[in-house]
């Protein structure tokens, strides 16, 4: 089987009624589909890298395009792990962790995104909290470190949900305009000291040299 070349192919990490995964093809047809129909509201703006404003098929195409470039370039020292989100069964978005020089530094970062039908669930905090568990409890992770828009509310929220801290701003040219980020970051024993729901990894230890993590 593949999964005995790249393992990753067999990692799943669950929470309540979500489970994250490396997507299969099925999974990849499912997220394009999803981002062909919208990932933001309009008006609205989620990603410094503006893919979500492109049209329809493009969004579809930049979706499969780079989960395939993230895995085709993975390496111990640089890696983003792209993952499908799936609640009741149902693909309804991605859940990413990434890093770089994650043996030395122990610092990861996430992002996320929902179809637009699926927002307002909660299942946007269920998936960082699944990404979280895998990355300081199954990846042996010192730091975590996010950012959003400071007028995006909802990731903020998030963010601060689940014990981030503001960790300064950073500004940006986003369709030659001015954008602001609100950086945060969460420690290891912060996220140790707060109530957290269970959660399972399964298929991870073949894996761990491939993070730089064994």
């Amino acid at each position: 089987m593949l999964a005995e070349y790249w393992p990753l192919l067999a990692l799943r990490v669950r929470v309540g009624p979500v489970e994250l995964r490396p997507p299969s093809e099925a999974d990849l047809a499912a997220l394009a589909a999803l981002a062909f129909d919208g990932v933001q509201k309009p008006g609205t703006r989620t990603f410094l890298t503006p893919w979500t404003d492109l049209p329809p098929a493009e969004r579809a195409r930049w979706v499969v395009q780079s989960t395939w470039s993230d895995f085709g370039d993975w390496t111990p020292a640089s890696w983003s792990l792209g993952l499908a989100a799936l609640r009741d069964g149902v693909v309804v978005g991605m859940q990413a962790l990434r890093a770089s020089s994650f043996g030395q530094l122990r610092e990861v970062g996430t992002w996320s995104w929902l179809g637009l039908s699926h927002q307002g669930r909660g299942t946007g905090t269920l998936m960082r909290q699944a990404v979280l568990h895998l990355a300081f409890e199954g990846l042996g992770a010192e730091q975590a470190a996010t950012a959003s828009f400071v007028d995006n509310p909802a990731p903020l929220a998030v963010s601060h949900k689940l014990g981030y801290e503001n960790d300064g701003i950073t500004r940006d040219l986003l369709h030659n305009e001015v954008v602001v980020s609100q950086r945060l970051r969460l420690t290891r024993a912060r996220w140790a000291s707060l109530a957290r729901p269970e959660v399972s990894v399964v298929g991870l230890e073949p894996c761990l040299p491939l993070f730089g993590a064994a």
